[in-house]
């Protein structure tokens, strides 16, 4: 028997809900799969693929502050394998009205393309197969 593999959610802090909802929503072109209010003083917001096994949770906590990226290294990869998927993705995201940036590691600047977003954190679209 294969065991079902886990589903991941990387959650983060935020104090622009509505900015980053907007940039994953509308530049990524993720979908919104939950929100929640006053979960006992969180506020929050999943996105993601309705079929991926990974999605992104951003929190907001009523009086407390989240601050931004401590570093331009706090990224994410997404890799887009086919170009006109990873064009498509890149042009959605300038259409959003987000500029690429360079990124603090040049490696992700070879076959990819940097966007930063509200907070701070980079995001790669990266027009490659994963390897491990």
């Amino acid at each position: 028997m294969t065991a079902t593999p886990p589903i991941l959610r990387v959650a983060r802090p935020t104090d622009r809900m509505a900015e980053v909802t907007a940039f994953y929503r509308d530049g990524l072109g993720l979908t919104v799969l939950g929100e929640f209010r006053d979960h006992d003083g969180f506020d929050g917001v999943m996105l993601g693929h309705p079929n991926a096994p990974w999605h992104l949770e951003f929190t907001s906590e009523r009086g407390v502050a989240a601050g931004n990226a401590p570093s331009p290294e706090h990224l994410l990869t997404l890799y887009l394998p086919d170009r006109a998927a990873w064009q498509a993705a890149r042009d959605r995201m300038t259409d959003a009205g987000h500029s690429p940036v360079a990124s603090h590691n040049p490696y992700w600047d070879r076959q990819g393309v940097t966007f930063r977003d509200p907070d701070g954190y980079h995001v790669v679209l990266q027009n490659a197969d994963w390897t491990a």
